[in-house]
């Protein structure tokens, strides 16, 4: 019952507090992808170190550490390195200084091959909306609930064609699925079992599309036989369907709150000014009229987020819609060349390190434990790096066309040493779709321990219905614990004036990275089976101890410049959480 109740989106009021401090309550700045956010005031700064001996002494060692962790994984990835030829055959000809490129991870390589494909289909459609945004949408925009959001046709339009090139006659399946669930809201409406209704539909979906890859026609009736042969260009709708699922249930969960709102949103009837901040355009419900079909389909299938987002809720899409702002070529196109500044880095480090394809092939006989670790490290590095680029060039779409969304990764993999700040900058609308409809209503911060096990498990299944991503999220619930309990324990409050204070904590934030990559190569690259050989090489020798260690005070003295990095972020009081 305390969780229904809170399903009216009147929780505790720290909770409430918490799923802000994290949404950020000033404008994110599309210029350059940087939310910056006024924190209070600190009551005691700290002194500046970064120019005592103590860190001039971190400096040689991180340098030295990286250009040696560089080298390594240059020099293993050579074609004299016995191991070559067990993974050779999954490495491409390249186009760089003649050497050849490692596109062995399906996902990225999906996306590499269609660079050509995706800037045309991009290009073309930004054209087309701006040309029909300046000549058949009125200026100024629909503000009233009379008034429909015309640009939503085009929305619409363009996102059938495009989605039924790529997914052929799958676009039938998925429109009935959404057809399916437009009904639950919109019969529903204010009542407890719309989000129970909603929550068993969208989890029974995504087990029945694992379990069944999509089904066939011909299983309903074999004279729908036909219809099977066309599958697109993807041929598989269900993999990029789970994140449509996220924004399907965001669709049901509003439009339930709009009978029940919180005690922050604003009451919108008779409002003629647009809401002030992201945070008012989430919270704030829309127009009751607002959650019609047509705006449902052009929110759920809306072209430039639908295959990899970054996540937008229902309420904060149709608000930007209805409260457009000015268009900032300027700060698009810097984005737009920021962007093509990591994919070159990328295909840079394709050509150069292999170990994603030496994964793959678990081509690693022979090789030390220091190297094995480096074959981890730098596959969790492609993982970061991979997805930055593909989030990003989404979110760039998205911003040419006029829409502000949340950039997904807000600091680099290797520049987190808390578990819980890893899982907040990681994927970043991800986990503020979590907080606003699985923690929040569940009951939030009074029961954390047990909903961050329910929302990790949800967080694996999502991704993937495996063992070895199950493993990954309970592995990460098991590595926050530890974290959770000792900064309330050891608090900076308490022992923040010992001379002994940082250094602990660095130490507390080295263990914590090492398990966070221990969890995330089981999770996203080598496994279980492969974590096992990399633990027992690094832990099983005396070899593997001493290089163990030596990368232990590595990563001990990196974590004292990120501590360094955040006091510096305090003094200039603002929050850069994004560069990087």
């Amino acid at each position: 019952m305390y969780a229904l109740n809170n399903l009216k989106g009147k929780g505790k009021e720290d909770d409430g507090d918490h799923i802000y401090t994290a949404l950020g309550t000033s404008e994110q700045s599309s210029s350059s992808g940087i939310l910056t956010t006024k924190v209070k005031e600190p009551t005691k700064l700290k002194p500046p170190l970064w120019n005592t001996l103590e860190f001039y002494v971190y400096y040689v060692i991180i340098s030295f550490s990286l250009a040696y962790a560089f080298y390594m994984a240059y020099d293993i990835s050579k074609d004299t390195n016995p191991n070559y030829m067990r993974y050779s055959r999954r490495l491409e000809p390249g186009w760089l200084f003649g050497r050849k490129v490692d596109n062995s991870d399906a996902q990225f390589a999906s996306f590499r091959d269609h660079y050509g494909a995706l800037f045309m289909a991009s290009i073309a459609y930004l054209i087309l909306s701006h040309l029909y945004r300046i000549f058949l949408v009125p200026n100024p925009p629909a503000k009233l609930p009379s008034q429909p959001l015309r640009r939503t046709y085009f929305f619409l339009t363009f996102s059938l064609i495009f989605l039924y090139v790529l997914f052929g006659n799958g676009l039938i399946k998925i429109l009935i699925i959404l057809s399916i669930n437009f009904l639950i809201p919109i019969t529903l409406k204010g009542s407890k079992l719309n989000p129970i209704v909603t929550w068993l539909f969208n989890l029974a979906v995504l087990f029945i599309n694992e379990n069944y890859d999509g089904y066939k026609f011909e299983w309903f009736n074999e004279n729908l036989a036909f219809l099977d042969s066309n599958v697109g260009l993807l041929t598989r709708w269900t993999i990029t369907f789970n994140i449509c699922t996220l924004r399907i249930i965001s669709f049901n969960m509003d439009y339930y709150w709009l009978f029940h709102p919180s005690p922050d949103s604003t009451e919108k009837n008779d409002r003629d000014q647009a809401p002030l901040t992201e945070k008012d355009r989430i919270i704030t419900p829309c127009f009751k009229e607002d959650y019609n079909y047509i705006n449902y389909l052009s929110y759920v299938l809306y072209t430039p987020l639908y295959l990899a987002g970054p996540i937008i809720t229902f309420n904060n899409f149709i608000s930007q819609l209805r409260y457009p702002k000015e268009f900032d070529i300027k700060s698009t196109f810097i984005y737009g060349v920021r962007l093509l500044g990591v994919m070159l880095l990328m295909e840079v480090m394709l050509h150069f390190i292999y170990v994603v394809a030496m994964s793959k092939s678990r081509a690693w006989d022979d090789l030390s434990p220091l190297e094995l670790g480096m074959i981890g490290v730098f596959n969790l590095e492609y993982i970061w790096l991979k997805l930055l680029i593909i989030w990003r060039f989404f979110r760039f779409w998205a911003m040419a066309d006029g829409f502000e969304v949340q950039e997904n990764m807000l600091r680099c993999m290797l520049n987190n040493y808390s578990t819980t700040g890893f899982w907040r900058s990681w994927h970043r609308s991800f986990y503020r779709w979590i907080i606003r409809y699985i923690y929040i209503p569940l009951g939030g911060s009074k029961y954390l321990i047990y909903l961050m096990l329910i929302v990790f498990t949800f967080v694996a299944l999502w991704h993937d219905i495996s063992l070895k991503l199950l493993a990954w999220g309970w592995l990460i619930w098991i590595f926050i614990l530890p974290e959770t309990i000792a900064t309330k324990i050891f608090t900076e409050k308490k022992f923040g004036d010992r001379p002994y204070y940082r250094h602990v904590c660095a130490i507390g934030g080295a263990l914590n990275l090492v398990f966070m990559w221990a969890a995330n190569l089981v999770g996203f690259a080598i496994g279980l089976d492969g974590m096992k050989v990399v633990l027992s090489n690094l832990l099983g020798t005396l070899h593997g101890l001493i290089q163990f260690s030596l990368s232990f005070i590595s990563i001990y003295c990196a974590v004292q410049v990120m501590f360094e990095v955040r006091e510096e972020e305090k003094r200039r009081n603002i929050n850069q959480e994004i560069r990087y």
